[in-house]
């Protein structure tokens, strides 16, 4: 198993951090390697269900996330599959004196012959959650 784990502070009201976030539509705007999400079934609540095409190591890929934890206002957990790997997406956001604090987790679990490429994937991974830290930030700023 890969995990990448950012967390940072941004001048923004947490309950408008979370309306936001909540929506993984929004990976449209900020992950870098995202090239679509769609909401394919339910409101965003626990079960519903997303497809995203995301670009990565030059590939496109298809992942059908699904809700699978909600804390209102403070968590979502996401599981996302394919054939070559589940991935757990974990959205935290807390409110703090200058705003909220963000932490965005993701945890690979490799299959089959992906799982022979996983000791290779901690550099690709590291980018990529350098570069959504990145563009997370800024555009939850502009918010």
């Amino acid at each position: 198993m890969k995990k990448i784990e950012r967390t940072f502070t941004v001048a923004k009201p947490a309950a408008q951090v979370w309306e936001y976030l909540s929506d993984f539509r929004s990976t449209n705007d900020w992950d870098p390697g995202t090239v679509k999400t769609t909401l394919e079934s339910g409101d965003g609540a626990v079960g519903s269900v997303y497809r995203n095409i995301s670009k990565f190591a030059g590939k496109e890929v298809e992942i059908i996330y699904t809700v699978t934890k909600v804390e209102p206002g403070r968590q979502i957990t996401l599981v996302g599959e394919t054939g070559a790997l589940t991935s757990t997406d974990t959205i935290t956001v807390e409110g703090t004196t200058v705003g909220s604090e963000v932490t965005y987790e993701a945890q690979f679990v490799f299959h089959g012959v992906a799982k022979l490429a996983e000791p290779l994937m901690g550099l690709p991974l590291k980018k990529l959650g350098d570069d959504a830290k990145k563009s997370l930030e800024k555009t939850l700023r502009a918010l």
